[in-house]
């Protein structure tokens, strides 16, 4: 199948024009058509692109399909622009079913999640030895139910780091759930609109965040990272690896 015709749903990254992928910058510059997801994409990621372009912000999904239908169908090299990595929360499942239905081809290319992009700012890893070596990445329930097994309060109860996504709007509800987990003096950080101009940063702990939160304003486009590895991008854990320790033996360092 000639990639002239096909629909390619690229993960546009956090924010940052440049952490955008070579694969998916390259493909915009050959896209005759470019649908993205409305504010939350850098405009500076569609300077100099020849497609017609397309705000999908006011688009219900069947709009959405209908003009990706047609543009296919005219032989054009359609390009979905989502924000983030398009792994988690990008809506594209719902949009993938309808080409099948509809046997358009398509291919995703992957991007740099948010969640990536605030730990970078951090510069934190998220994962420390004898702290943390799991990641949960999830949401609190709002209008968008979530599975009852995968509520933030049993979740909270494993202890492990964890990245809230679109949640900052109900940050009440959300320290509560996770005081059934861990404790008040857990760190957490917020991180609003990781690797834009205007980004932001709130640190706290599970006592105080709510009100640093509101202090600052945060009210949405916000991640909540929680969990003890955050205390490594603020002092010395002393929790080394095996990897580079000096009486450490494998494959490749004997």
């Amino acid at each position: 199948m000639s990639k002239q015709n096909k629909v390619f749903f690229i993960g546009a990254g956090p924010g940052d024009p440049e952490l955008i992928t070579i694969k998916g910058r390259n493909l915009l510059y050959k896209a005759d058509v470019v649908i993205y997801a409305g504010s939350l994409i850098n405009p500076e990621l569609l300077t100099g692109i020849r497609a017609v372009i397309y705000d999908s912000a006011g688009m219900t999904l069947d709009e959405i399909i209908n003009l990706i239908k047609k543009s296919f169908d005219n032989g054009k090299l359609i390009v979905r622009l989502h924000t983030g990595d398009t792994a988690f929360y990008s809506a594209i499942s719902e949009q993938i079913e309808r080409l099948r239905e509809l046997n358009i081809p398509y291919e995703v290319i992957p991007g740099v999640s948010s969640a990536s992009a605030g730990a970078a700012l951090l510069g934190q890893e998220l994962t420390i030895p004898e702290i943390s070596q799991s990641v949960i990445f999830t949401r609190i329930e709002g209008r968008t139910p979530v599975p009852e097994k995968e509520r933030l309060g049993d979740l909270a109860k494993h202890g492990t780091s964890m990245v809230i996504f679109l949640s900052v709007g109900l940050i009440e509800k959300v320290r509560d759930e996770l005081l059934e987990g861990y404790t008040e003096d857990t760190p957490v950080v917020v991180v609003e609109k990781v690797s834009w101009p205007e980004e932001k940063i709130v640190r706290g702990t599970l006592k105080d965040i709510v009100e640093l939160v509101k202090n600052a304003t945060i009210q949405k486009t916000a991640l909540i990272y929680i969990g003890e590895a955050l205390r490594a991008s603020e002092k010395q854990l002393k929790k080394e690896s095996k990897l580079y320790h000096k009486d450490f033996k494998h494959g490749y360092r004997k």
